[in-house]
């Protein structure tokens, strides 16, 4: 997920300033002695957008080593984000391998602090000696263009997850949030994209699709899918973006996983209807802006900002988690906090990844076990991952 630059908020800086939240001790031993897995950490397009080094604490940043090793985390999910209209420019395969190339070289600045997972097989070989592991994830399929290949080509990279789309339809799948399907569902082409990600051991990750293409994804992948950061709509009602009731059933009866997200926009029902209408806005001046130029005037108005948010509570992370487990069991959930992807509009006791313990302290206080804590943390993403790996081989 990403937010525009300009929607920065002044939470973020303030709750930044401070130190997080100290969780009970039960909670900080476990979070750090079980695996957490984080599928959606939008770092990689900051890297090239706003140099940091990651490897040292970075104030401005949700996502560093040091509060990465304080928080517990052990894999974080990169997620190598490209929109819609890079698509449209052309733009979105250089834009995806300009990403993965600034993951690498964090990798080899700080090869004490960082290795590359490409395989849960590899987790505990490389984990060795507190360095926290760094998975890649293509959220939306357009740098594969129009061409089968290139999922080779980013599976050769280190690419394990692919969102089929993003905020607008491409030539693979209908999105949440256009305004109209496309394809109603899949397109031909993402048909084949779906059998070829089996193929290659690369995850099919099915947030930011419309239902109909939940749905058909689903039904096509012999292997669990995932939805590596959405939320649920029974929470959110309207909100296409965030998973029915019906979708969270049919990708936990396919044997995957749902990553509950800690971005309010997810969460909240009022930060979804707030981010809703500003996308109707954009949009709008989107169309209004290309018909302008086509005829050659000036365009009116400027582009719509996205409107500050109220902060929301850890209560709301762990209302999805439940709803979760109700809907299809404890062992279909997991996390995908979406961290530096919704420009500080989080759940005020989650604002960094050092803040885990906070989720694990609120898990236990909802009656969950240690051995549930730790599917939710990582084991659920983690059997889906090697799942799909093995299926590969075969």
């Amino acid at each position: 997920m990403r937010l525009p630059a300009a929607a920065l908020l002044v939470a973020l800086s303030l709750a930044l300033a401070t130190a997080h939240a100290q969780a009970p001790d039960a909670a900080r031993r476990l979070a750090r002695d079980a695996t957490i897995v984080d599928t959606h950490i939008d770092a990689p397009s900051e890297l090239v957008s706003q140099w940091h080094d990651l490897g040292i604490a970075t104030p401005t940043r949700e996502f560093d080593y040091p509060k990465a090793r304080d928080g517990g985390l052990d894999v974080a999910f990169m997620s190598i984000y490209t929109s819609a209209d890079q698509d449209e420019a052309g733009t979105a395969s250089q834009a995806a391998q300009v990403q993965i190339d600034a993951v690498e070289a964090l990798v080899q600045r700080h090869p004490d602090k960082f290795a590359l997972l490409r395989s849960p097989r590899d987790f505990k070989r490389l984990q060795r000696g507190g360095k926290v592991l760094l998975a890649l994830g293509m959220e939306n399929g357009a740098p594969i263009g129009n061409d089968l290949a290139q999922l080779a080509v980013f599976h050769a990279r280190g690419v394990r997850y692919i969102t089929l789309a993003h905020g607008r339809n491409n030539r693979i799948s209908d999105s949440a949030t256009d305004t109209a399907p496309r394809w109603h569902g899949l397109s031909p082409f993402g048909r084949d994209v779906v059998a070829e990600m089996n193929r290659l051991g690369i995850m099919v990750d099915v947030s930011h699709l419309s239902e109909d293409a939940i749905q058909q994804a689903v039904e096509l992948s012999r292997v669990p899918v995932i939805a590596s950061h959405s939320a649920l709509r029974h929470f959110t009602p309207g909100f296409q973006r965030n998973l029915s009731d019906a979708s969270v059933k049919a990708i936990a009866a396919k044997g995957g996983v749902v990553q509950v997200p800690f971005g309010s926009i997810f969460i909240d029902a009022q930060a979804a209807e707030t981010y809703s209408a500003f996308l109707r806005e954009r949009e709008a001046y989107r169309l209004a802006k290309l018909a302008a130029q086509a005829a050659g005037k000036p365009v009116a108005g400027s582009e719509p900002q996205f409107p500050p948010l109220q902060p929301t509570s850890i209560a709301a992370v762990l209302d999805n988690i439940d709803r979760v487990v109700q809907l299809a069991g404890i062992d279909h959930v997991g996390i995908g906090s979406d961290f530096d992807g919704v420009n500080g509009a989080l759940a005020a006791e989650l604002r960094t990844v050092a803040d885990y313990p906070a989720l694990v302290a609120g898990l236990q206080q909802r009656g969950y076990g240690e051995g549930d804590i730790r599917k939710i943390l990582g084991g659920n993403l983690l059997r889906v991952w090697g799942e799909v790996e093995r299926a590969a081989a075969r």
